[in-house]
């Protein structure tokens, strides 16, 4: 062998030696320093791999599932590299974005957005205190774009007006909720945006005269208001009348 051949070879060698040795490092504190790269164990389908600065995620990090023996993207989280969080991205099977928004360390933040695995347009958008609690406006889509349900939310809690729609646009229910139960007016539509039913909740159950209609005409009434089965007369207990 030619000596400059030689040279060549130990010079790719030294090389792929020293590109090894860079990788999974510690800093002199015990902190991963440096390219990172774990495989499922006992395989060589990467886990994760991304890089630390003593200790701190920077970049981009990539996540994977091991599908029976093969590498398959799950995620990436991309970390600021002043602060604590980090713009992460889910995916599915096939490449898609299913979900992608704001975390800090595993709690999510921020504003959130899902969408159809097949098609990939919008499903969800929701926002999250720094807590990791719903807050504010949620909507839901159907596949045409067309909003489905809008919700509120105050400390991951429904409170205030609720409503769902039809892929038409046409209202069908409207609730009010507040501290995550539902206490307010309530009224149901049908297809076609007529009045079908309408009532008050007071904590959750159904309180009042609540109407039923047909046809955008009052068919029936019922009662709701609650009535005790015994009332207390001169100390003693009696069945109250209905």
């Amino acid at each position: 062998m030619k000596f400059y051949n030689i040279i060549y070879v130990l010079t790719i060698l030294n090389g792929f030696f020293m590109s090894a040795q860079d990788i999974n490092q510690f800093d002199e504190n015990g902190k991963h320093h440096g390219i990172w790269r774990k495989h499922y164990k006992g395989t060589k389908v990467l886990r994760y791999e991304g890089e630390f600065f003593h200790g701190k995620e920077v970049g981009e990090f990539r996540f994977y599932k091991n599908d029976n023996g093969k590498q398959v993207l799950s995620a990436t989280r991309t970390f600021s590299k002043t602060g604590d969080t980090a713009q992460v991205k889910f995916f599915n099977p096939q490449g898609k974005v299913i979900s992608e928004g704001t975390m800090k360390g595993k709690t999510y933040v921020g504003t959130w957005k899902y969408y159809h695995n097949k098609i990939g347009n919008l499903l969800n958008i929701e926002h999250y205190n720094d807590n990791g609690d719903l807050e504010g406006e949620r909507l839901t889509y159907y596949e045409n774009g067309q909003v489905a349900e809008q919700q509120y939310y105050i400390k991951g809690k429904l409170d205030g007006e609720t409503i769902w729609y039809s892929e038409s646009g046409v209202v069908l229910k409207m609730f009010v909720y507040a501290n995550g139960e539902l206490h307010g007016p309530a009224k149901y539509y049908n297809f076609k945006g007529e009045l079908v039913t309408e009532g008050h909740y007071k904590n959750g159950k159904k309180t009042g005269i609540w109407k039923y209609y047909e046809g955008n005409k009052l068919i029936e009434e019922k009662d709701y208001t609650y009535k005790p089965k015994y009332i207390k007369v001169d100390g003693k207990y009696k069945k109250a009348p209905q």
